[in-house]
């Protein structure tokens, strides 16, 4: 077998040797390893390149906080959502020549939307909706009192932060703000830039064993790809040491997860999988990119299921004390984390762990009459419980 040799990183071998009668040539089989840090470099400068991710995710960053101002217009925020290259729609300047935007990545992956365009723009129109709702039915009573089918102002309990409801008791700035993290950054991590159709698409096989790179880039196609996936949980965050909670969305669900006792270790076993499937493109070894890319398929996918439940599971407990600003707060992150799931990856499957169908009826559940005002303890006992044994987790982990 032809040995592979990395001079980018340490690399630990194991060395069979299989001497024959005849003694011929002894057969040896390396180990790759993961380097350090998420280091990888070409004629001595790097092939890391992931800017776009980190654009999309400051402009996420911009607009969600923007969705708690009531002065802005339907307009502005669409803007935001949809930024048109050179429209002054942010207050970084940078973000506003960019040629990117939220919206047109939103729904978007090759494996589960390029060629499911009905569902792609049945999603798009929720954010759609759901941002002309915060502005026409919420905005217009930000300083009124909520109620049981009245849009307007709550606060948590014991003098805590006061909350911004539509009339079923949904935060959309927190709707909008998790599910994002589905629509946009899952999606395109898990079924996009990780899918063998967008890292082996065309010539990038060829070209990432000849070391062909892109045109007027360091790095080649396949590489890229990798890294623009790697760019969505880390894309603000220090690569070569994650500090983690570094952003509104997949990183700072990370740090969430990673710091509940029942699932510490999950940030290394990410980084990991990252730095050695990385690592695997390098060394042209397809086999282990494959086996590492579904680590991080089924961890990130666990992160949204785990973070459903936790946030029904506290809205729940924190309903029965009379807290409602506090419960409804909790359930308005549940709802985007559930809708969420339908951009979930079941590891070697080109499914998520729950269909939109499936997830459409759990809105529909929650939102029913007055929504957080009237769904029972025995409807969101139901999802936890149905959401944990679709993941294999418990409710008793996860919801604590």
């Amino acid at each position: 077998m032809k040995k592979i040799i990395l001079s980018l990183f340490a690399i630990a071998s194991l060395l069979i040797s299989c001497s024959s009668d005849d003694d011929g040539p002894d057969l040896i089989i390396t180990e790759l390893e993961a380097p350090a840090t998420y280091t990888f470099a070409r004629n001595g400068e790097t092939t890391v390149s992931y800017s776009g991710q980190t654009t999309r995710i400051l402009m996420g960053q911009e607009f969600v906080s923007a969705l708690k101002d009531p002065s802005k217009t339907e307009a502005q925020l669409d803007g935001m959502f949809a930024h048109v290259e050179g429209n002054a729609d942010f207050s970084d300047a940078d973000l506003n020549t960019s040629s990117k935007s939220i919206r047109s990545k939103v729904a978007a992956s090759s494996d589960f939307f390029a060629a499911n365009t009905t569902d792609a723009t049945a999603i798009k129109n929720d954010f759609d909706t759901w941002i002309a709702n915060q502005v026409n039915d919420v905005f217009p009573r930000w300083d009124e009192d909520a109620s049981a089918g009245v849009a307007g102002q709550i606060q948590e309990a014991g003098g805590g932060s006061i909350r911004y409801i539509n009339a079923q008791g949904l935060e959309y700035n927190q709707a909008i703000n998790k599910s994002l993290i589905g629509a946009l950054m899952t999606d395109q991590l898990l079924n996009n830039y990780l899918s063998p159709a967008v890292l082996d698409a065309g010539g990038n096989v060829v070209d990432n064993n000849a070391e062909t790179v892109a045109e007027g880039k360091n790095y080649t196609t396949m590489e890229h790809k990798w890294d623009e996936a790697f760019g969505y949980l880390y894309g603000t965050d220090d690569a070569l040491n994650p500090a983690l909670n570094q952003d509104s969305f997949l990183n700072k669900y990370l740090s969430r997860v990673e710091g509940d006792s029942d699932y510490q270790g999950i940030a290394l076993s990410l980084y990991n999988a990252f730095k050695l499937g990385r690592a695997a493109i390098v060394a042209n070894d397809y086999v282990v990119r494959d086996e590492q890319a579904d680590i991080i398929k089924n961890e990130i996918s666990k992160m949204i299921a785990i973070r459903a439940i936790y946030y029904l599971e506290q809205g729940r407990i924190v309903r029965s004390t009379g807290d409602n600003g506090g419960a409804f707060h909790d359930l308005s992150e549940g709802f985007g984390f559930i809708y969420s799931l339908q951009f979930t990856r079941k590891t070697g499957s080109n499914a998520p762990y729950f269909t939109k169908t499936e997830v459409d009826e759990y809105i529909t559940q929650l939102m029913a009459g007055n929504g957080f005002w009237d769904v029972t303890d025995a409807t969101l006992e139901a999802m936890s419980a149905e959401i944990a044994n679709r993941f294999d987790l418990t409710i008793a982990q996860a919801g604590s």
